[in-house]
């Protein structure tokens, strides 16, 4: 039995595998997931920046925090101001060690007074049961029983609007509520890791079938395509998203201090509350750094393209562009010393531009800072003209109307 078999399937498996025509998997926090479902994946990128994407986000971790004490806990365990919550909202967020060193990210969500839900990338079971000894709460794991699907792209509302018992003109951008999508319940988020209009829908397993198939009927005049995570991957770059794994390290599986990174390091200042009242996890060392900068920063960069296509010319090629987001660690040049790394890359269809996310040494990551990225031409190393930019790359201005 190969290694394929012993991962885990999703709620959707019966519908995405049979749609899947390159059989392109992937891993995705233990279970195996659909890279693209064509052979290219520029129908489904185009679908997320012109129309309607369909994935399944299922692998998310998935946590209900329930009890007297259930905001006291994510309060005690981010940097966000959850008291300040209203049921209904949705905050993203990362959360770190003491030493400030981030652990992980994701969503929280209140579904009521006394109960939330926690999205997470790695298992967070331990480290929640670890923060709440002597409170009120129960954290039960809810990733095996609850369906998750991500509809994405400009058309996105007009789709669920078809086929919702609730319009979803009304919901707001980072906001939840109930509905009924072919007779099931579900919570609508309009939330997304596209940069793009977009909705996460969550359902109990028993109803994720019937959800897909009314989604895809509906649908079907708004030009809706099933997309896999590469696609996906193209798209969250535009919009400036990190990822686990690729982007950042979590602090719990660091091998060494310099592989770990700060919610600061990561961009992430506007989501450190450190005017929120009490303790929280990491507090102390995320104020000193505030006060004193962060020594590396997570920013964008744009390559010059004319720089890059002499390059190519000079070994009699024309630009050679990759079909997917790369994922690999890139040197960062400034004055031919090194001074940071692209973690993923990727061609921007909509903007027409190479772009990166990198992190830089203080003061290279203002933007403006002209430095150079080391490409591969013809298995020979050179060094690409570059702009540092702040992030997003992308952000259309139906992403929040």
């Amino acid at each position: 039995m190969t290694d394929l078999y012993q991962l885990k399937r999703t709620p959707f498996h019966e519908r995405t595998s049979r749609l899947c025509l390159p059989q392109n998997w992937r891993r995705w926090a233990g279970h195996i997931a659909v890279g693209s479902y064509d052979l290219g994946i520029e129908r489904e990128y185009w679908a997320i920046r012109n129309g309607a994407a369909l994935i399944d986000v299922s692998p998310l971790m998935k946590y209900l925090v329930e009890g007297r004490d259930a905001a006291r806990l994510l309060h005690r365990i981010t940097p966000r101001n959850i008291h300040r919550m209203s049921v209904g909202q949705v905050v993203y967020t990362g959360w770190c060690d003491e030493d400030g060193k981030m652990l992980d990210d994701g969503t929280i969500t209140r579904l009521g007074e006394t109960s939330f839900r926690l999205t997470s990338a790695e298992p967070s079971l331990r480290w929640l049961h670890m923060n709440a000894v002597g409170m009120e709460v129960t954290v039960t794991e809810r990733t095996e029983q609850m369906a998750a699907l991500s509809l994405q792209g400009p058309k996105s509302r007009a789709v669920l609007n078809a086929c919702c018992a609730t319009p979803l003109d009304g919901l707001k951008y980072f906001r939840m509520a109930p509905n009924l999508l072919a007779g099931r319940a579900v919570t609508i988020s309009r939330t997304g890791y596209t940069g793009d209009l977009g909705y996460e829908i969550w359902m109990e397993v028993a109803d994720a079938l019937p959800v897909w198939d009314a989604l895809l009927a509906a649908g079907n005049d708004y030009g809706i395509v099933p997309c896999g995570i590469l696609a996906m991957d193209m798209a969250r770059v535009e919009a400036g998203l990190f990822m686990l794994d690729v982007d950042y390290t979590a602090a719990s599986h660091a091998w060494i201090p310099g592989q770990k990174s700060t919610p600061l390091e990561m961009g992430l200042g506007w989501a450190v509350n450190l005017d929120k009242p009490g303790y929280f996890v990491g507090r102390r060392a995320l104020e000193r750094e505030a006060r004193d900068g962060p020594a590396w920063k997570l920013v964008g960069l744009e390559v010059d393209w004319e720089g890059l296509e002499r390059l190519y010319a000079e070994a009699g090629l024309p630009p050679q562009i990759p079909a997917m987001a790369v994922r690999a660690s890139l040197p960062i040049l400034k004055d031919g010393r090194q001074v940071g790394y692209a973690s993923t890359s990727t061609w921007s269809p909509v903007l027409k531009k190479y772009i990166a996310l990198v992190h830089l040494e203080r003061p290279h990551y203002e933007p403006g800072t002209r430095v150079s990225l080391e490409v591969t031409v013809e298995h020979h190393r050179r060094h690409a003209p570059a702009t540092v930019v702040a992030l997003p790359f992308y952000e259309p201005e139906w992403k929040r109307k």
